[in-house]
């Protein structure tokens, strides 16, 4: 099916077929990646990249990607657009569709990267928000195939913090057919709302997808751990209050010992070792941290090829 042209905001309007066509060119252009082969799909066309929130593997990532497509990858600094002075989100979008073949924003309002996608008739890429991250879900799950090949009865535990990273793993888990568990403490659960569609949604009717406060009820018999930092960009005012709550959700290599003794271990990264994380773990032989961040690179690539290509 083509997905030329077609906005990624969240997963939410992505179906599985859709996901699954993703991970497949994803697989193939690593693998062809690999062995020196470049594929220019996106030959003489550009992607504006717009951050608002400080990167190291969403900007690196995507240039990459679009230099190994063929194509070009422009870094737009809110501070030197017009809309760091005030412009119109309607009217940067639609001067940008005029000079560019696609756009990926990082911000913080959701309801920007919405506005953005609304006025340009470009596809537009959401490299993150303060409620979903949906690249990052897609090198997840893209992780999660490589190292556990069918999705079929997997369970994904996540640790912590009922964030965007959580938002778009339970939607992704939901759109390919993986059970999740996520543990959090009290009053920092996910949304209620993006649990509730991800259960509606799901591709497998009786997966499951719970919330829970208790850690090791979430990693009782998972296949993948997964934990993120506690404090978000933007929430470094909560830092310290979040420490002692969130003590509890450390995955530490007790903690691993709940899941089943072949369990991957996942974080999206930056990591704060020895809060969320320990160094031990994640430096672990049941890390796969490393391949997952690679992977943003290839999910990334393909989602690129598909919607400009």
């Amino acid at each position: 099916m083509s997905l030329k042209g077609k906005d990624l905001l969240t997963l939410k309007d992505w179906s599985s077929e859709e996901i699954f066509q993703v991970l497949e060119l994803a697989e193939k252009l690593k693998k062809e990646n690999k062995e020196g082969t470049f594929h220019p799909l996106l030959k003489g066309k550009t992607l504006g990249m717009i951050f608002q929130k400080a990167s190291t593997r969403t900007r690196i990532s995507f240039e990459v990607a679009m230099w190994q497509l063929g194509g070009y990858a422009l870094f737009l600094n809110p501070q030197d657009l017009q809309m760091g002075r005030g412009e119109p989100i309607k009217d940067t979008a639609r001067v940008l569709a005029r000079y560019l073949e696609g756009i990926m924003i990082r911000t913080f309002s959701h309801s920007e990267v919405e506005e953005l996608a609304h006025y340009a008739d470009i596809p537009v890429v959401n490299g993150l928000t303060d409620t979903y991250h949906p690249c990052q879900a897609l090198a997840d799950v893209l992780t999660i195939r490589e190292h556990k090949g069918d999705f079929k009865g997997l369970k994904v535990a996540y640790l912590g913090d009922g964030n965007n990273v959580a938002h778009s793993l339970i939607l992704a888990c939901a759109k390919v057919g993986i059970n999740v568990s996520a543990a959090c403490p009290t009053g920092y659960e996910p949304d209620e709302e993006v649990v509730n569609w991800a259960l509606k949604n799901r591709l497998v009717p009786d997966s499951e997808i719970t919330v829970t406060s208790s850690p090791q009820e979430a990693l009782n018999n998972a296949d993948v751990v997964y934990t993120d930092v506690w404090a978000s960009m933007g929430q470094e005012g909560e830092h310290k209050e979040r420490l002692e709550i969130f003590k509890p959700f450390q995955l530490n290599q007790s903690l691993l010992k709940q899941a089943k003794s072949d369990a991957i271990v996942l974080h999206c990264l930056p990591a704060h070792r020895e809060e969320e994380i320990t160094d031990e773990v994640i430096e672990g032989p049941q890390s796969a941290v490393m391949d997952q961040a690679e992977n943003r690179l290839h999910a990334q690539k393909a989602v690129l090829a598909l919607v400009m290509g």
